[in-house]
């Protein structure tokens, strides 16, 4: 049996992250790792023994997992890991692409006016990436698109957008298939040009960015996945 991760030692982290999303995240490294398999029964109560919390944040992480279907709620049962995989990317991501192309068009005055936010992503990126820091890598490669789904300004394509669960798929899809970050981040840096510049094409390169990140998968795996 895979342990799951540790609660991390930095107070000021404890403080940063509601207790909801650490668990949530445990829960996610524990359907990665291998600690729960397709099929298998979480249960809440051993999970708030296992973490020593109450079972009300346990279950709001669940609910959230749900919602990102990773697991489902069985009448009687509780709830258990779904069978998730390349199938389930391949929903999700064009789904994700088209908000971005719209959250870019609607974002590229701004950005071109003031690019710093993707600038600083860009960068952080970079950074990450010339330490290996896959972690790192994830976050700001997140950062980076939710910085021009917040430019947009738009309360309902920026819920919609979080309501998709961006950092925890890229995660899978950085598990399940390897996937190249440092390549990424010259993409991150190409589009950040494209605002800079005003170039009327910036969505469409946001949207083939996102689609990419599926692309290679379908190509290996198939729909089946």
């Amino acid at each position: 049996m895979v342990d799951l991760p540790e609660w991390p030692d930095d107070p000021a982290r404890l403080a940063r992250n509601p207790l909801r999303e650490q668990i949530r995240h445990m829960l996610v490294e524990g359907l990665l790792s291998g600690r729960w398999q397709p099929g298998e029964r979480i249960v809440e109560r051993r999970v708030a023994t296992e973490f020593n919390v109450s079972q009300a944040p346990v279950r709001e992480a669940l609910r959230e997992l749900e919602t990102l279907r990773l697991i489902e709620s069985v009448p009687n049962k509780g709830a258990r890991v779904r069978d998730f995989g390349v199938a389930d990317m391949a929903e999700i991501y064009p789904v994700r692409a088209g908000l971005e192309l719209v959250a870019a068009e609607l974002a590229a005055p701004r950005l071109a006016a003031d690019p710093r936010p993707l600038e600083r992503e860009v960068e952080a990126l970079r950074r990450a990436t010339a330490d290996g820091d896959v972690e790192e890598q994830i976050k700001h490669s997140v950062e980076f698109h939710r910085e021009i789904v917040r430019a947009a300004d738009n309360s309902v394509l920026s819920h919609t957008w979080e309501s998709l669960g961006v950092e925890v798929w890229t995660r899978l899809s950085v598990r399940w298939l390897n996937m190249e970050l440092h390549a990424k981040a010259a993409d991150h840096a190409q589009i950040t040009d494209a605002f800079r510049r005003g170039d009327a094409d910036v969505g469409r390169m946001v949207r083939e960015h996102v689609l990419n990140y599926v692309e290679a998968a379908m190509k290996t795996y198939g729909r089946a996945g």
